[in-house]
């Protein structure tokens, strides 16, 4: 039971991470039909904003703060209007292609201009376990899971209990009619994707302190987050959130109790079964689209 426990607790820790970042991908896909495969480097980037601010005398908490910031204009306003905007016009298969390519781009850039070694990243509490029920818990994976829970809570309260959020959703739904009942859309738009940078950037420092900062972490992260997104429902937050969760505990259960060599063959094994009995994901609705 104990052993359970820290892999049920570590699992939630990991699944929640994986959350954020689907919740990103799920954001982006609603309000205006992106898919950003580049979403596993915007979550390793940010950790190298906070460690070159640190470089230069900044403290952690301050390095931290610097690099949201940054993230939400790089990852989010320039994201936005150098490659989403122009690349939309074309349609959304070019804009598939453009952001792989972006994701190749950062990842070398980060090898060749910082450092192809994995570098510590400074964690926001010390080194310390907590007992419960007889389970040893790390106190890292708890206070992981507090900051996640904490960012959806206020994701939730901003979209559904304020103006702001009821237009971003109104744009989602049905951007003509929100444009006709004077929503400005293209605003909307753009919040969502500052939402987006803000949440790969906590991610990034939840996760670098247990991954370390180096630039081959967005492989596996944005490979798990997109699964999350698919077996969640590509088209509904909370379904994003729950296909997270559930990715990082069955991982967890399943490499203590079947076998640690097929580690990364489960949540495939997951997503297949998703894509055959439910294609719109455990939480998704039918899209109908015109052609």
């Amino acid at each position: 039971m104990a052993s359970f426990i820290q892999l049920l607790v570590s699992g939630l820790a990991t699944g929640a991470i994986y959350a954020l970042i689907a919740i990103g991908f799920t954001l982006l896909w609603q309000t205006s039909q992106t898919i950003n495969f580049a979403q596993g480097e915007f979550v390793m980037l940010p950790a190298f904003f906070v460690l070159a601010a640190m470089n230069v005398g900044a403290p952690y908490w301050l390095a931290a703060l610097i690099g949201i910031a940054l993230s939400v204009v790089v990852l989010g306003v320039l994201f936005k209007a150098v490659i989403v905007d122009p690349m939309m016009r074309h349609g959304v298969l070019p804009l598939v292609i453009t952001t792989i390519a972006l994701s190749l781009f950062l990842k070398e850039s980060v090898k060749d201009f910082y450092s192809s070694q994995a570098q510590p990243f400074p964690a926001p509490v010390a080194p310390r376990d907590l007992h419960f029920l007889g389970a040893v818990v790390s106190l890292q994976s708890v206070v992981v899971l507090a900051v996640a829970v904490l960012t959806v809570v206020a994701l939730h309260l901003l979209l559904n209990k304020t103006r702001l959020g009821r237009c971003m959703q109104a744009t989602a739904q049905n951007p003509t009619v929100a444009r006709i009942l004077g929503i400005p859309v293209g605003r909307m738009v753009l919040y969502t994707f500052l939402i987006n940078g803000a949440l790969v950037a906590i991610a990034s420092l939840l996760i670098s302190p247990i991954y370390l900062a180096k630039f081959t972490n967005g492989e596996a992260l944005g490979m798990a987050a997109f699964i999350a997104a698919i077996i969640g429902g590509f088209n509904q937050v909370r379904g994003a959130i729950l296909g997270g969760l559930i990715l990082g505990v069955l991982d967890n259960l399943s490499a203590a109790y079947l076998s640690s060599q097929y580690r990364g063959a489960f949540p495939l094994v997951i997503l297949i079964a998703v894509i055959l009995f439910r294609p719109q994901g455990l939480l998704g609705r039918v899209e109908e689209r015109a052609v």
